[in-house]
């Protein structure tokens, strides 16, 4: 694999990842504040798990692109 591509390929999934990952914080915070205001079932109902899982699939490409670099 070129490395230059999968350089440019890294960084840009990592920037993605960086704002799922602050999505997430956002709506981690707004699920702290419901529950703290004594609405823990609508903190549960945060649509939380699927930044998550993005991040965690962007995270599963970066490292599958620097192994593939590597080769």
């Amino acid at each position: 694999m070129d490395n230059e591509i999968a350089e440019v390929a890294v960084k840009l999934l990592l920037v993605e990842m960086q704002n799922k990952l602050r999505e997430a914080e956002q709506i981690a915070k707004t699920a702290k504040a419901c529950a703290d205001a004594g609405s823990i079932p609508e903190a549960i109902r945060m649509d939380l798990d699927k930044y998550i899982y993005d991040a965690d699939r962007l995270h599963d490409a970066v490292t599958l692109l620097g192994r593939l670099a590597a080769d």
